[in-house]
This record gives structure tokens, sequence and C-alpha cells, in this order.
């Protein structure tokens, strides 16, 4: 190769670094006010919006369970801002922050109720689907209270609460009492024609227990999942506790597990505890006769992890006897959250979506008048249980007749 075609590559390669973005931008992380956790609430002006913002202080976290170093603070600061609109409150912050605040490390939205039953969440979905700087999976949730008391709580295990809230969520689906829905999911509900957004609830209660008053039970308070809100139109329309919550997980999030408690068979006194290892859940939409029907069916597979009965039958015949009440059970909180769907007129199930899929022509004659086909639809609820004993037990331990149980 000459050295004038040489010459002429070096000088290209060392032009095409110039486009390069290298550290543009770059910010030093002292230099930063990193959002953890974010609540919104009506603000005392009409029309206004309260942000209240929970900020790490990187240099007074250690690690992800440690206490704060250097005695130099703590671990978090809080801060609120009022404006006419969400981004101006946000922008509002820097009012009062000395580095600038950073939004992309920020783990949860929380909303007030009152301000998803008078305003809706269109600005929420709006504004934050729409700035570059904050995440689609950032969990989002509501709360019976202010936003802002949630946000201020120093809560479990983890030094920044707003983290240990994050996870929360990440066992949402063992407890099955709460959906976990972050920004991305309410966004696509909120746009279907065919299903109503869902968030889960979160609400401090007196859980934890002081070090400096262990003996007093419940002294400190702690943020927990307590049920879920469903919208109609944007706005909220109602709020299901924890037990109606287990209906609509079945529709909304399968759980990985679920815990029963059943009295013992016969009237004996103690409770068998179930815990649910499998199941399958579906919903079949059919169109007959001009008429909406669906089938819904569940198989569950569950396993006895505790028997405090006092019985002298064995295992196999308590679980006979339990399986019904299983399935009874089951059935009813289904149908009892399918009745709330069709009073409430809103279909946080999804059961429209679920139409549209299988009858896409059908659907664009009935979506106008979707909740009277919906009144009118003929649903079937049908549970399947299977129990299993524990694995060396044959006998329950507190048997009615003397004696030990088999092993």
């Amino acid at each position: 190769m000459k050295r004038s075609a040489k010459v002429t590559i070096l000088l290209l390669l060392c032009l095409a670094t110039l486009g390069l973005p290298g550290c543009y931008g770059s910010a030093d992380i002292d230099d930063l006010a990193m959002v953890m956790a974010v609540g919104i609430d009506k603000g005392s002006d009409p029309g206004s919006v309260q942000i209240t913002a929970q900020v790490a202080r990187p240099a007074d976290v250690v690690g992800q369970t440690g206490a704060p170093s250097g005695g130099t603070g703590e671990p978090i600061w809080t801060v609120s801002a009022t404006g006419d609109s969400i981004f101006a409150a946000m922008r509002n912050l820097a009012r009062y922050s000395s580095r600038r605040v950073y939004w992309a490390q920020n783990a949860v939205v929380v909303i007030s109720e009152d301000y998803a039953r008078d305003r809706g969440v269109q600005d929420v979905v709006d504004f934050f689907t729409r700035n570059h700087e904050l995440r689609m999976r950032t969990w989002v949730t509501l709360t019976p209270g202010l936003a802002r008391d949630i946000v201020a709580t120093k809560t479990g295990l983890e030094v920044v609460p707003g983290t240990s809230i994050e996870k929360l969520f990440r066992q949402a689906r063992t407890v099955a009492q709460t959906p976990k829905i972050d920004m991305r999911t309410l966004q696509a509900d909120y746009m279907s024609e065919g299903m109503n957004a869902v968030l889960p609830v979160v609400e401090t209660a007196s859980r934890g227990v002081s070090s400096e008053q262990s003996e007093e039970f419940g002294s400190t308070p702690q943020v927990e999942l307590s049920g879920a809100g469903y919208f109609k139109r944007g706005k909220l329309a109602g709020v299901l506790g924890a037990n109606q919550s287990r209906g609509l997980m079945w529709f909304v999030q399968s759980p990985d597990s679920r815990v029963i408690t059943l009295p013992c068979p016969g009237g004996g006194q103690g409770k068998a505890s179930l815990e649910m290892k499998r199941h399958r859940f579906d919903v079949i939409p059919t169109y007959q006769r001009g008429r909406v029907g669906f089938h819904v069916r569940l198989n569950a597979a569950f396993d006895i992890v505790e028997l405090g009965c006092t019985t002298s039958e064995t295992h196999e015949q308590v679980i006979r006897q339990l399986t019904p009440q299983v399935e009874s059970m089951l059935k009813d909180e289904i149908t009892a959250i399918i009745q709330t769907e069709r009073q409430s007129r809103a279909d946080f199930l999804g059961l429209g979506d679920r139409f549209e899929d299988r009858y896409p022509m059908e659907w664009r004659a009935l979506r106008s008048k979707w909740y009277d086909a919906l009144d009118q639809a003929d649903i079937q609820v049908q549970v399947h249980a299977h129990i299993r004993s524990g694995v060396l037990l044959r006998t329950p331990t507190r048997p009615d007749s003397p004696g030990r149980s088999s092993l």
C-alpha cells in the first residue's frame, strides 16, 4: 500500500473518532441527587400537584443492608415540591436540592387514591412514558393515604426504603394478594379497549419492632402490600381488599404460590394449611347464538404443609374431605371477583381482551356495548384441586387415639 493511502486511511480514522460521544454529558455521582421513590399527591391549590422524592445519599449508603457510614447523616433525604403539572413540580425540586435531580434510578411511583380517583392516571402515564430519563420498568402503586407518607417511611431491610418497596413487588406473586404492575404494563392497560387498568395498593402498618422498644410489637411502621385498585375511563373506580385481590390474581397475574388455611374436617380442633405448588388457569371465550360466554377453568395441586387436626383418620381420608372445601373456596373467590366486575362495569379482568383475541370480528360489533353483553354473558367456573400428603407421614401427628403417628 502506498504511503499516501496509509496517511489517508489514518486521517479518516481520526476524523471518525470525532463523532464518538465519549464522556459527553457525564456527571459525577457526588453531583447527582438520585431519586429512589416518587410520591404523587394533590397539591393544596386547585389543580396543582405535589411531588415527593426520596433521594439517596451515596456517601451514607453502605452496601444494601449496611448502616450509614461516618455519621454524616441519614441514608435518604425526602423533599416535596408543588407545581401546576407533574413536570413543573419535579422541576421545582431543584429549588431545594444542591445537586441535579437524577430520575433514572427511580424504583417506584406511589399515587394517592385521592389523586387517582379525582384526576386519574392519564397525566402520570403521559409524563413517565415521554421522559427518556425515566424507566418503564418502574413499579407503580396506590396508597389510601398520602403518597408522601409512604415515600418518607423508613421500611424494610434495605438502607434505602425505595429499594425495600421495589423488592416487595418481587415477592408479590408468592403472597398472591397483590399484582405487581410497572409503568409499561400500566400504559398498555390504559391504552387497551378490552381491559381497564389495575394497580397494587400499599399502606403503612405497625409491624416492625424497634430496637429501643423491643418489648412493644408494632412500634415501628412498615410499608406492606394490601390489595389492588381498579380503574374505569382512566380514573380509580374501586379498591379491592386483600381477600378480593386473590380472585383478581388468577386473571391478571398467575400466582407462583398460594397458602390456604381450612378448618379441620368433621369439625375437629385445629387447622389444616395447604400450599399450592402448581396450577393451570384458563379462560376460554365462547360466542353462540349472539350470546357471549366464558369457560373459566382452574386446576391446582396442593401439598399439606401443616395438619393440626385431632383425628384418627389417615391422610387419605383427610384429603378426601379437604378437597371439596378447597374447590369450593377457590370457586367462590373467582365467582365473587367476576360479580364485582359486572357490578362495577369496569373490565379490569381483561375479559374483553380475551374475547377480542378469539372473536375479532364479533368484538368490533360488541365493544360499544360490551358491558351490556358482559352482564348477559354465560360464565361457567370449574375448579379441580389435587391434594398430596406429606412424604414421610401416613397419619396425622395429632391422632385422636393414644400413640404416635406412623412413620
